[in-house]
């Protein structure tokens, strides 16, 4: 064999090693290009998904806050109905704060976002329903039951003991009046209404115990038996004041 033919198996045994290393490096080139393709694709995938959830999530926060601006406004507006209000002094609802001025902490965030969660808290449904409990109680308070039975032969002995003492207290009043002293005259006059008031004493007496102590309703029927009571009373004490005049 010459140095010529040695030289050409030289050469082409160098061109089949580079012909396999630049297949090598197209195989590896495209192996690495369809796993990037992949992991690009998986990445695309999540993103839409994120994209779809921060939406979804946009959507139900923007509806959220529609529901509490609108139920904040109805119960501004039932603020505004309740007694001893002043609609002039209430005003108008105030406008809610701008997020600028929240802490970073009073801002929800989404469950997909990953950010730290932040303290558990009231939701603003809870609050809000809080808050209309108590103005249901200011403005329209809660039907009271009647008074129980066995109440009711009480209430004559009630009426009866505070129109008593009403009416001792006006005969005090009367003849302390009588006695010549300045300003006589203005004693016996609020003792004579305080015998006109006699018998009817007992009951708002009646429906303040009811209404604390049982939580319950004075109605006609416990009315006219307390004021029965009274009436007696005052009669009796009628009686025996004008015996001793």
């Amino acid at each position: 064999m010459t140095t010529r033919d040695r030289d050409y198996q030289l050469m082409m045994s160098a061109l089949a090693d580079v012909a396999r290393r630049r297949d090598e490096a197209l195989e590896n080139a495209e192996q690495a290009y369809q796993t990037s393709s992949a992991q690009a694709a998986g990445e695309l995938a999540r993103a839409e998904n994120d994209a779809i959830a921060a939406d979804r999530w946009a959507g139900a926060a923007a509806a959220q806050v529609l529901d509490v601006d609108r139920e904040a406004a109805r119960l501004w507006d039932g603020l505004r109905r309740a007694r001893g209000m002043r609609v002039r002094t209430l005003g108008e609802m105030p406008e809610p704060a701008a997020i600028e001025t929240l802490p970073r902490v009073a801002l929800e965030s989404s469950p997909d976002s990953g950010a730290p969660a932040p303290a558990p808290r009231q939701s603003a449904r809870t609050l809000l329903a809080r808050t209309a409990e108590r103005i249901d109680d200011t403005v329209r308070p809660a039907a009271r039951r009647p008074a129980p039975r066995w109440v009711l032969p009480l209430l004559p002995v009630l009426g009866a003991l505070v129109a008593g003492a009403c009416g001792l207290i006006a005969a005090g009043l009367v003849t302390f009046g009588g006695s010549g002293i300045p300003g006589g005259a203005v004693l016996r006059g609020m003792g004579w209404l305080a015998f006109l008031m006699a018998p009817s004493a007992g009951v708002p007496v009646a429906a303040a115990l009811a209404h604390r102590r049982l939580n319950a309703r004075l109605d006609v029927g416990g009315i006219g038996l307390t004021l029965l009571g009274g009436m007696l009373a005052a009669t009796v004490l009628s009686v025996t004041f004008a015996g001793t005049r």
